[in-house]
């Protein structure tokens, strides 16, 4: 029997958010069997901790295959760890991840933030299954700016409406030899800078309700966009259907994500 938590994250409202399972493991499982649990969890990720020495290793999966960097689970598996007192609340939690050190602190009121590294994108020519998944788009003029980072195609549009109304084409999506595809603008609601959303069919998460991991390319892109400082925060809102907000900035090659997270579930699982 393996007991797991349910987390929504980047959110303080139930049931928004972004959800993830976290699972602390006493003994390291398969990676086939980590894939046929998070299958079984059916969430855009399942996060399984291991203890170290000096903090956790932490592994995260999609339905369908492991992925090198997210930002959800990682503060779905902060809040756990916090919450169960298993980590005290002044302490700082290290993961030892796919990408590296990620640390993870959390304030008094239970917003955590993450320092994660840049993933920024770099400009590149738009291959035919972009064109093809944001033909609308392109037909329209709609599209601003397209880039790659090292996980995703990255795509400004227009404007904020454009990435609110966006509909995707899946099949087409799916297509891209990336995770996922990123779309983007300037936001014209108070009190936000930046909307988003993201799309990764490839790796099992047809629309992802908030990517951390994203805003390791958007944060950057958009502060220097922006005229942001080092240390000014951006307010970024992804626009899925749960929604969610991050508080980002740069600081050097790095990228601090704010949110907050909130427990919804509890279980156990059998079967292994």
């Amino acid at each position: 029997m393996l007991p797991y938590t349910q987390v929504d994250a980047f959110t303080q409202t139930p049931f928004t958010g972004n959800s993830a399972a976290v699972m602390l493991l006493n003994a390291p499982l398969s990676d086939e069997q980590m894939v046929l649990i998070a299958r079984e969890h059916n969430l855009a990720e399942t996060s399984f901790l291991l203890k170290q020495d000096d903090g956790f290793h932490l592994r995260w999966f999609t339905p369908k295959v492991e992925i090198a960097l997210c930002g959800h689970a990682t503060l779905a598996a902060a809040h756990f760890l916090y919450e169960d007192g298993i980590v005290q609340q002044h302490e700082t939690i290290r993961f030892h991840t796919m990408s590296g050190l990620l640390e993870v602190t959390r304030e008094a009121d239970g917003r955590m933030t993450m320092n994660f590294p840049v993933k920024s994108e770099s400009p590149c020519e738009p291959p035919p299954a972009l064109r093809t998944a944001l033909q609308k788009e392109f037909d329209a003029g709609l599209v601003v700016y397209v880039g790659k980072t090292p996980y995703d195609y990255f795509v400004e549009l227009a404007s904020d409406s454009a990435v609110r109304n966006f509909q995707p084409n899946m099949s087409a999506i799916e297509a891209l030899d990336v995770r996922g595809l990123i779309i983007t603008a300037q936001s014209e609601r108070e009190g936000e800078d930046v909307v988003s959303r993201f799309f990764a069919p490839q790796a099992g998460v047809p629309e992802d309700p908030v990517t951390g991991s994203a805003h390791c390319a958007i944060t950057p892109y958009w502060s220097n966009k922006l005229g942001k400082q080092q240390g000014d925060v951006l307010v970024c809102y992804q626009a899925s259907e749960r929604g969610g907000t991050l508080i980002c900035n740069v600081e050097g090659e790095r990228v601090l994500l704010r949110g907050y997270a909130v427990t919804t579930m509890r279980g156990v699982l059998f079967g292994l």
